[in-house]
This record gives structure tokens, C-alpha cells and sequence, in this order.
């Protein structure tokens, strides 16, 4: 095992924590970075229970489906050894079909639920089609964010979990979130991670490019801001990499990092500088927070929600007298922003 960087830690008084998955006490053990580079999420471990539980959420597993965490991370399953170095691999894709038979069933996708009850199902229908939105199956129904790059090629699709009260992602008992491409199951598949967002690019032309993190942010701010064009990284550095930003090559571009990530983000600027027209890092969130939001990491749409949307307080009408929603459809109603012509 001490040959091993990844590895499940050494049994001590206390090591032992309760399973994600069965609820049970003191029989999981996480698994631990013998670097101490790497502070694995609590839910990455394994249960003592192989054959009632099983649960077994490896560090291989972290990284396959977090794979903006770090490339060189998930080389390391073996002993440091000297290998040979391997041919460019070009990016792997899916076919088409798949994304296409993803874009129904929005009564069982919660966030297609939640932005409607926000922004209204309207605005949610052109929302979820401009960035081509999908839903899938899993975990009783969730949202497909499909990366379609520049050329129209699927990168991939991921896949994850929200309340559909709140819009917040599922993280209990363990993060909701998986890849298309891994529940296929396809085969020696090359993940080249590509903007969420990125077919917009020559539709939008002149638009300027905001950058957000969250795929959802990205959603909500293109409804409130549609002037920009909102693209979204997927993670704190999912697309921040030679390959992936030469799409963005003569545009101007606006980096819009949750709180607490500003100066990580000015970090990447300079990359960016050399591709884009022109490049800056709005400080505005920064600007104006308080230290209690600083602390929970908001973003751009999290300041955009906070002040009720009309819809939002049809909504809760209607949960206070579901009668009002058989009247808004008997006669067709449509609810009116008085904020727009």
C-alpha cells in the first residue's frame, strides 16, 4: 500500500466514518493522498460492507468524473515509472442521436423545473434549446449539460443532479454528477473538454464572451444579460488550456469567477491575452459582497436571484392555492414582466 499514492488510510481510532451510501457507522474508509496534495470529498472511499453495501467510490472514479481537477493527478494509479511518450490522441465524440433523443421528457428534468418557476417555462423552453439542454433517466430524472464545440462535435454530456425547489445541485449522500460518455460505456473514450456554450460562437459573432464557471450560471445570466454571450468552463479550470480557448481567438472576452476566485482567474488572463482581442476580469462580485457570501462562493446568478422574479412569486401563489394554476390554464393565462415591451 505505501507504494501507492492514492490508497485508503491506515486504520486509527476514529479513522472510520459513516457510509454515504448505507448510513452505517464507523465502516467507511476514505482514501488519502500520501502526498497531501489531494483532499479527496468525504464521499471517496470504500465501505466495509462489500457484499449488503459495496459502495466503492475510488480516487480514479473522482478524478474520471472531475477531470478539471488536474490531468497529471489521474496518471498516478502505479508507482512513478518512466514511459515511453504516447502519440497526440485526437478528441473522442458521440453521435448525434444521443443528444437529439435527450432534448424531451423537461417534466422529469428539476432544473428544467426550477428556471421555469424562476424565469418561466417560456423563457426556459428557448433557453434549454439555444444551448441545446438534455435530459437524462438518472437518479429519477436530471440535466444534461451536452459540450457541443465549435464544429458541431459532441464532446461529451455531463450529467447532473438538482432540487428542483432550489436549483441546487444534489450533494448527499454524494455528488450528482457523472459523464455521458462514462455511462455508455464507450470504450478507450479521449475526453477533450470543450466550453459549454462554444457552438454559440459563430451564431454570435460579434457578441462579446462572457465566461462563467457554472454551466447553470450560464443559463440564468444569458436569460437576464442577453446582450453577451455567456459560456460556461464546467469547473475552476475545466477549459482553461491551450486546446480548448483557441476558439476564442480575436474575440473579446469577460471573466466573470465565482467569489474567491478572482486572483486564480487573473491568473489565467494572461493566457487568454494571447488569443483574444482583448480580455478583462470583472471584479464587480468582489466589489460589492459581503464577507458571508464571500464565504459561500456565490456567483453572478446567485446576485441575479435574489430579488424575487415575477414568476417566482406566481409560484408561490400557486402553492398556496393550487385552484389558481387550473385557472391560468383553463383560460390560457400568461403571465406579464412589466419590465418588458
Amino acid at each position: 500500500m505505501d507504494n501507492y499514492r492514492f490508497h485508503l488510510e491506515k486504520y486509527h481510532r476514529g479513522s472510520k466514518t459513516v457510509c454515504p451510501e448505507c448510513r452505517r457507522k464507523a465502516c467507511f474508509t476514505r482514501y488519502i493522498d500520501e502526498s497531501g496534495e489531494v483532499d479527496f470529498p468525504p464521499h471517496v472511499g470504500k465501505c466495509d460492507h462489500e457484499n449488503s453495501c459495496g459502495y466503492h467510490y475510488t480516487p480514479k472514479d473522482f478524478f474520471r468524473e472531475h477531470p478539471d481537477e488536474s490531468d497529471s493527478f489521474r496518471q498516478e494509479w502505479k508507482p512513478q515509472a518512466i514511459s515511453p511518450i504516447a502519440p497526440v490522441r485526437q478528441p473522442s465524440f458521440i453521435d448525434s442521436a444521443v443528444i437529439q433523443r435527450s432534448l424531451s421528457h423537461y417534466d422529469i428534468n428539476p432544473l428544467y423545473t426550477f428556471l421555469s418557476n424562476t424565469i418561466g417555462r417560456s423563457n426556459t423552453e428557448k433557453l434549454f434549446k439555444l444551448y441545446q439542454v438534455g435530459t437524462s433517466r438518472k437518479w429519477r430524472g436530471s440535466t444534461v449539460f451536452w459540450q457541443v464545440d465549435s464544429n458541431g462535435q459532441i464532446r461529451t454530456g455531463k450529467i447532473m443532479g438538482y432540487n428542483a425547489k432550489t436549483g441546487h445541485r444534489l450533494k448527499v449522500p454524494h455528488p450528482h454528477v457523472c459523464w455521458v460518455h462514462t455511462e455508455l460505456r464507450l470504450h478507450d473514450f479521449n475526453l477533450c473538454q470543450c466550453f459549454f456554450g462554444e457552438h454559440l460562437l459563430i451564431r454570435y459573432p460579434g457578441k462579446t464572451v462572457f465566461i462563467v464557471e457554472s454551466e447553470k450560471t450560464a443559463l440564468i445570466t444569458a436569460h437576464f444579460m442577453p446582450d453577451g454571450l455567456w459560456l460556461a468552463t464546467g469547473g475552476k479550470n475545466g477549459c482553461f488550456n491551450g486546446n480548448a480557448i483557441r476558439v476564442l481567438v480575436q474575440r473579446n472576452v469577460v471573466l466573470m469567477p465565482d467569489l474567491g476566485a478572482t486572483e486564480q482567474w487573473k491568473q489565467k488572463a494572461s493566457m487568454l491575452a494571447n488569443v483574444c482581442r482583448s480580455v478583462s476580469v470583472s471584479t464587480v462580485l468582489e466589489d460589492m459582497a459581503t464577507d458571508e457570501q464571500r464565504a459561500r462562493g456565490l456567483d453572478i446568478a446567485d446576485f441575479l436571484l435574489m430579488e424575487d422574479t415575477p414568476q417566482m412569486i406566481l409560484q408561490r401563489m400557486i402553492e398556496r392555492n393550487p385552484a389558481l394554476q387550473n385557472l391560468i390554464d383553463t383560460f390560457d393565462l400568461e403571465l406579464v414582466d412589466a419590465g418588458q415591451e
